[in-house]
């Protein structure tokens, strides 16, 4: 499904998706009866990706678009060491954990969710910074952010202690900086039935075990 949606960025088609598996969050039910009849049906959501920037370690720059999350990850057994501006501002000057992501409201409950990062109603105006696995400050549970925000890492000792960065599907190894802003000029169209549109299954995920 994100792959698809990665797709339409360019195309600007309107994307419905139909579970094979086992999740699917942001799928409809599967059935091959009456396709064109829940198209034309079918209630519309529009979400904006996160555009992910920066450079690694040898200078060289990097830029991917993400829809569920921008995520950094140690990528040895050594603990990473990160240090979080919020617009230029220094907020943390160095979390150690496995990593931190920020997550849109479409996608807080994907990887955000099983960070124990809080679900966001797909209207809500913010994104969910979370740790993941934090060891200092061990109380720090994450921040929510307006959406408007820009969030800076800086990889603390990013030789000694390398740090991965993952939008969806993209990995971009040996990070020194990674910059994560809400890609207010992309607009994705999402379609799902009449009842199973995003903000209701968002809201339902909320009182489910």
């Amino acid at each position: 499904m994100l792959d698809a949606l990665h797709l339409s960025i360019k195309t600007g088609a309107r994307v419905y998706g139909m579970n094979f598996g086992s999740v699917g969050f942001l799928m409809n039910e599967f059935r091959e009866d009456g396709l064109t009849e829940r198209l034309a049906r079918a209630e519309r959501a529009r979400i904006h990706p996160l555009r992910a920037f920066g450079e690694d370690i040898h200078c060289k720059p990097f830029e991917a678009l993400a829809i569920n999350e921008v995520s950094l990850l140690r990528e040895t057994r050594q603990t990473a060491k990160i240090k979080i501006t919020i617009d230029g501002t220094s907020r943390m000057s160095e979390l150690q954990a496995d990593g931190v992501l920020v997550a849109t409201p479409a996608g807080s409950t994907a990887y955000n969710l099983s960070a124990h990062g809080p679900i966001l109603p797909l209207d809500s105006t913010v994104l969910a910074l979370t740790p993941i696995s934090a060891f200092r400050p061990r109380r720090w549970r994450g921040a929510l952010l307006p959406r408007n925000a820009r969030v800076g890492f800086e990889i603390v000792e990013p030789s000694l202690r390398p740090v991965s960065a993952v939008a969806d599907n993209q990995e971009f190894r040996e990070v020194a900086r990674v910059d994560v802003v809400e890609a207010h000029d992309v607009t994705l169209t999402m379609l799902f039935d009449p009842g199973r549109d995003l903000a209701e299954r968002i809201l339902v995920e909320q009182f489910e075990n």
